[in-house]
């Protein structure tokens, strides 16, 4: 049995992190693997500006820290952010996913032009950064939202009727656009995913699930991140960053 270890981004009681749990029920997943989700200690409340992206590596980086020794087999990451990604890897030589590069990706397998379809104008910021990143700027067409300001916890609940048509509205104008597939912007918005598949005419990526079968995949095949792109620090630093993160729960935890 292969275990994998989800890091949610938001400080969040197991109320919030069930909500996080049910992206799994979006995607066929072999018998042979679990999944655990665990909320970051403490952190940004938004994801919005490069002061929340500073403290987002470093908490999704503490909250991973110890997946290999606890006997995780893989690490997904829960937010298109890959917040924390580059220094896990660094950290652990067992599989880190995380959701924005494998969404852009995704969508160039299926496609040649893609849109990033999210909900909150600030967090366009998330994806400019990432695309550049990634050398894939050139790639995307557009950059859509309805601009409704975001609940990390609660996510859509309660608020389909509104939201969800704002979305399609949207879709349909980054296909306008030129995107031959379109990613959602954030795993918080997975609960929209079936009706933008069913009522858009060119593929829609669900970020985390996407993550959850290419964690299996990954597994399955036996690989992971090479050493010679991302390498073990020269002096650890493990204990700061637990320090830090314990302090900082303190502070501004849940």
């Amino acid at each position: 049995m292969s275990k994998v270890l989800v890091l949610v981004p938001v400080a969040m009681d197991e109320d919030g992190i069930e909500k996080r749990r049910a992206q799994v029920k979006a995607v066929r997943l072999g018998p042979d693997i679990e999944f655990d989700f665990r909320a970051v200690k403490a952190g940004p409340a938004f994801y919005d500006s490069y002061h929340d992206f500073a403290l987002a590596d470093v908490c999704m980086f503490e909250a991973g820290l110890t997946a290999q020794d606890e006997g995780y087999d893989a690490i997904c990451i829960d937010t298109m952010s890959d917040s924390g990604m580059n220094a896990l890897r660094s950290a652990v030589d067992i599989p880190v996913i995380s959701p924005g590069k494998a969404s852009y990706l995704m969508c160039l397998l299926l496609g040649r032009r893609f849109s990033v379809l999210t909900q909150w104008d600030p967090w366009k910021l998330i994806y400019e950064k990432t695309l550049q990143e990634y050398g894939l700027a050139d790639k995307c067409v557009s950059i859509r939202s309805p601009n409704l300001q975001p609940d990390p916890t609660n996510l859509l609940g309660g608020k389909e009727d509104v939201v969800f048509p704002l979305l399609l509205e949207c879709g349909l104008q980054c296909v306008e656009d030129g995107a031959q597939a379109i990613c959602l912007g954030s795993t918080t918005m997975h609960e929209a995913h079936s009706f933008l598949a069913e009522n858009l005419p060119v593929p829609v990526m669900n970020p985390g699930p996407l993550t959850y079968k290419l964690v299996e995949t990954v597994l399955d095949l036996g690989l992971t991140h090479s050493r010679l792109a991302y390498a073990h620090p020269t002096v650890w630093k493990k204990e700061l960053t637990h320090a830090m993160m314990d302090g900082g729960a303190k502070v501004d935890g849940f």
